[in-house]
């Protein structure tokens, strides 16, 4: 009786190491994960998001012409021309980031409002984030920027499913403030960008994004020229649904050395 209880439970070991060994080469661990409320019109529940990977996009304004023409004025200021337009840079999936601040070298970083895509159960959601970049870097090497700076995020998505058959509705802001003084910085419609259909195959291909994956999608111009800021505020609106995703986060700037 003892032998067959020690059979049974040595038999009970092995079958749960399998499963344990199987489940870490299905899933792989996450680089990070981040606490997000996934809203969609049926209901509202907050999750542990795994962050696999996060893609930045860059040059993706519908205007062609106009996009070739700021492409010019940076050459002008020594900044190279991309590779190609759209062009779509990695970031670690560590800077992803929902906190209400965050801590920069130097005074020479801004943000910039931008919609973002996420890939969570096999569905697409969207939400809004700051590319928050490091402009003295960026002269540099926009690609090495990118990595310089946490991406802060709202902590709520929405459902595409939701949004979709009014996405040309969408607009996204910014503002910034200094000493308290809060300014218009960033105004549009998502439409200024590319779909996100686009942006998903220019990247992703037509299999679509992955679980666990992450993209910002670009940009308005600055309202008076890009410059830092003390406290960046910024959120993606829809008018149809009369509803609004927003953060802010304050920048501490840490003092350059050599």
């Amino acid at each position: 009786m003892v032998r067959l209880l020690d059979l049974i439970a040595l038999v009970i070991y092995y079958k749960q190491t399998l499963i344990i060994n199987w489940k870490a080469k299905k899933l792989p661990e996450a680089f990070a994960s981040i606490d997000l409320v996934f809203e969609t019109k049926a209901c509202t529940q907050t999750l542990d998001f795994e962050v696999n990977e996060l893609v930045v996009a860059g040059w993706t304004g519908r205007d062609r012409d106009g996009v070739e023409h700021h492409i010019r004025e940076l050459e002008a200021l020594g900044i190279a021309r991309p590779k190609s337009t759209p062009i779509y840079y990695r970031a670690s999936a560590s800077r992803l980031t929902t906190r209400e601040t965050i801590e920069m070298i130097g005074t020479d970083s801004s943000g910039e409002v931008e919609f973002v895509l996420l890939q969570a159960e096999g569905n697409l959601w969207v939400g809004v984030g700051s590319d928050h970049t490091d402009r003295k870097v960026e002269a540099y090497g926009v690609t090495v920027s990118k990595q310089m700076c946490d991406k802060p995020i709202a902590g709520r998505v929405w459902s595409m499913s939701d949004i979709s058959d009014h996405w040309d509705a969408l607009q996204t802001r910014s503002w910034i403030s200094w000493d308290g003084q809060e300014t218009l910085y960033q105004e549009g419609p998502v439409t200024q960008m590319l779909s996100p259909k686009d942006l998903i195959e220019g990247y992703f291909g037509v299999g679509g994004m992955r679980d666990g994956s992450v993209m910002f999608c670009g940009t308005h111009a600055a309202i008076g020229g890009i410059r830092p800021s003390r406290q960046f505020r910024f959120e993606l609106f829809d008018p149809v649904l009369n509803r609004t995703i927003e953060h802010s986060y304050s920048v501490t700037n840490l003092a350059n050395e050599g």
